[in-house]
């Protein structure tokens, strides 16, 4: 576990020091308009699509080469846009391919990923460990955007891809560094179709899986429409630095990681339900957005809320994902889980610049707001059957 969680801490902090990376550059280098940014978003959510056929390989085959060659080939992508930044070559078709690619080998690494920590920690500790990772993640969220912010005003927006490429190398030495064994993976006992849409079919056959995900891709939709639409908006209309960019949805972060904490005093099922409404009831404000440090004020304040919901809700979901399902069939969950993550959020992504360009930024990140305060009503409230394990 040691160099496991040293490997996902240098490649999550590499991350958020360049976070929202693809669509900063796209503004702040190649001057891009807010349809475009929208439209990079959602073509490298909709890429999601061509890991599909990754959900049997990577459940079949050892978790951990699957992990370091999509780490190299992420440090290789985020390496060709920094270059092409550098030379002075850099298009908007090369961000739209880096993006697809590490979107693509994201989802495969996110399968293997959980599937290997399944294999690793015993189920009543999963929660727990779910809550560790989750406070690395919001501490590297918050630290990460405005250092990454600084370097941004100092040495060029090129320079924080620079360093996610090194943290994916650096990540990928962590990762075969580590001399526990790795359990045999299961084997194929169906057809490839089968195997294709066995993710879905497990989720399908769980009612809190499947009410679950209905919560959670919405959710997490919503809120990534808003996320390219408040960059032009800050960036771009009210010109806000790099820095107070950074700021505003780094600073914040803090309250998921003291979100993580308190998710392991309290009663999950409860607190999964208390949770998943406070996330969603934050993000409407956000559409008032003004210039100066009144703006920055409100952002953050809204932010903060919104993410310690999230950093108490976030590893009791991770928890029951990685725990429902059979043991042969947790990285095609967790696959299918994601793609269809994505393919919500692409959609919405690629609705929402639509609507920015029809009615404008403010009004569309209000609109977003609006539909998540709906999105309660998909939680599981109903207490939670046993595993499928279990049955």
């Amino acid at each position: 576990m040691r160099w496991l969680s040293r490997a996902f801490t240098v490649s999550t902090f590499g991350s958020m020091l360049a976070l929202d990376a693809f669509p900063l550059i796209a503004v702040v280098v190649l001057h891009a308009s807010a349809t475009q940014v929208s439209g990079l978003a959602a073509l490298g959510a909709l890429a999601a699509l061509a890991a599909v056929p990754l959900g049997p390989w990577v459940e079949f085959r050892r978790k951990r080469p699957v992990l370091v060659g999509a780490d190299l080939v992420r440090c290789a992508v985020l390496g060709s846009v920094v270059v092409a930044a550098v030379v002075g070559v850099l298009s908007f078709a090369h961000l739209v391919v880096a993006a697809v690619a590490v979107a693509v080998t994201a989802v495969a690494a996110g399968a293997a990923s959980g599937a290997h920590l399944r294999a690793l920690v015993p189920p009543d500790r999963l929660a727990a460990v779910g809550g560790r990772f989750e406070q690395v993640t919001w501490l590297s969220t918050a630290l990460g955007p405005p250092l990454g912010g600084a370097l941004v005003g100092v040495l060029g927006q090129a320079v924080t891809a620079a360093v996610d490429a090194t943290s994916y190398l650096l990540s990928a030495l962590c990762l075969r560094a580590i001399r526990t064994p790795e359990p045999v993976p299961a084997r194929s006992s169906g057809s490839r179709l089968a195997d294709l849409v066995r993710g879905w079919r497990v989720i399908g056959a769980d009612p809190e899986l499947r009410t679950l995900l209905a919560n959670n891709a919405l959710v997490a939709a919503l809120i990534m429409a808003t996320a390219p639409l408040m960059a032009h908006l800050m960036l771009g209309e009210l010109g806000f630095s790099a820095f107070a960019y950074g700021l505003a949805f780094g600073l914040p972060c803090l309250g998921g990681s003291i979100g993580a904490r308190l998710s392991r005093r309290l009663d999950p099922d409860r607190v999964l339900r208390v949770a998943g409404v406070l996330r969603a009831a934050w993000i409407w404000p956000l559409a008032f957005t003004m210039p100066g440090l009144a703006g920055l004020l409100l952002v953050m304040m809204a932010q903060t809320a919104t993410v310690t919901a999230m950093g108490v809700f976030n590893p009791l979901l991770f928890a029951r994902r990685l725990r429902r399902p059979a043991s042969g069939d947790v990285a095609r969950v967790l696959l299918a889980w994601t793609v269809t993550t994505r393919l919500v959020t692409a959609v919405l992504v690629a609705t929402w610049g639509l609507l920015a360009a029809m009615v404008g930024t403010r009004v569309a990140v209000g609109i977003a707001g609006i539909a998540l305060l709906l999105t309660p009503a998909l939680l599981p409230w109903n207490r939670s059957a046993s595993t499928m394990e279990d049955r």
